[in-house]
């Protein structure tokens, strides 16, 4: 059976407000009617026989929740789960897993697969509506907090926009930033942290008068002082949302120093948090490499014979320094 989609209000019109569901199994008599009883409370139905279907349907439509069947031809209902969980563009969907099966470990395997939530067959309408219910309300506070996300990301580069010495500054330090922390094999939080901390490492220069922040060098000690605020200024504009606890150390210290002359809490060595470190490499070999109206920009050979000269005087890790010049080695050498 071909994936399919049926849009159900109380009124016979779609509502664009209409959540959106996928519901996989074998059995056509359990499909319709769970589509039925869905598309009466006036969700969007997309249904599917089987995980290779469902794939299809998730990428042509990205459901709110997920209600999956766990016995059922090729991939298991337990194999699905745990392949939409480990993929990072469908693991915040809710899944609920389906079942027959009573059995206590059958219910473990669905938690160690990553399912949400779970429903016994029979199913019984009422039980269906408040698992629904329930968790969609859950993928709405999860959108609202994604939302919340991309608000800060284009504060970021309205910030960068600004500054007409960075042109695309952030997306650079995101690019070099998340492939030296595949190179030094950090996991996948930490790399998305970096990501994150490109684009959102300079947020708090939204405070930093635009007198200030485009006059590129130079400035009074009133006004450095001024422009030394705004890593703490970033952190408190991203502290509210948790999601971001990997990144606020990036934001407040990526302008730390190895030596401890840095700011804005003059930490030193080790104790300064090894994310903020590897972000303050890449941001330092950018600043090197990219032309600015003060000054041109370097070759790679000469911008690491700088970076290792300044990292043995104290300002940067060494270590670091010296895995991101074999990193970009490495990838010019398999290009």
């Amino acid at each position: 059976m071909m994936a399919e989609i049926v849009q159900g209000s109380r009124n016979g019109t779609p509502s664009r407000k209409s959540k959106t569901i996928l519901v996989v199994d074998d059995k056509l008599d359990t499909l319709l009617l769970v589509r039925e009883l869905l598309s009466s409370r006036g969700y969007n139905v997309i249904t599917a026989s089987d995980a290779d279907e469902a794939v299809q349907a998730i990428q042509m439509e990205r459901p709110d929740l997920i209600l999956l069947d766990v016995i059922m031809p090729g991939r298991s209902g337990y194999d699905l789960c745990r392949e939409l969980k480990e993929d990072h563009s469908t693991r915040l969907i809710p899944i609920v897993m389906i079942t027959g099966l009573s059995d206590r470990s059958d219910r473990i395997r669905g938690i160690e697969a990553g399912a949400d939530d779970f429903l016994s067959k029979p199913l019984y309408p009422e039980e269906l509506y408040a698992r629904v219910k329930s968790l969609l309300k859950l993928k709405h506070f999860t959108d609202e907090l994604e939302n919340a996300e991309a608000v800060l990301f284009t504060l970021a580069l309205g910030v960068e926009a600004r500054d007409p010495f960075t042109g695309d500054h952030c997306s650079r330090l995101a690019h070099y930033a998340g492939a030296l922390g595949r190179h030094l094999h950090f996991d996948y939080e930490n790399i998305v942290a970096l990501e994150r901390g490109g684009y959102l490492h300079d947020l708090g220069k939204i405070k930093v008068p635009d007198e200030i922040l485009k006059k590129g060098s130079e400035l009074t000690r009133e006004e450095w002082d001024i422009m030394k605020l705004h890593p703490v200024t970033g952190e408190l504009i991203c502290q509210p949302l948790k999601s971001f606890r990997r990144v606020l150390p990036i934001i407040r210290h990526h302008h730390e120093h190895w030596n401890g002359s840095g700011y804005p809490d003059g930490l030193e060595g080790h104790n300064i948090p090894v994310l903020a470190r590897t972000l303050q490499v890449v941001d330092v070999y950018d600043a090197l490499t990219t032309e600015r109206p003060y000054k041109p920009a370097l070759p790679q050979p000469q911008a690491r014979e700088t970076m290792l000269r300044e990292a043995k005087r104290g300002l940067w890790d060494y270590e670091l320094v010296r895995e991101f010049f074999n990193m970009l080695e490495a990838q010019q050498k398999a290009a």
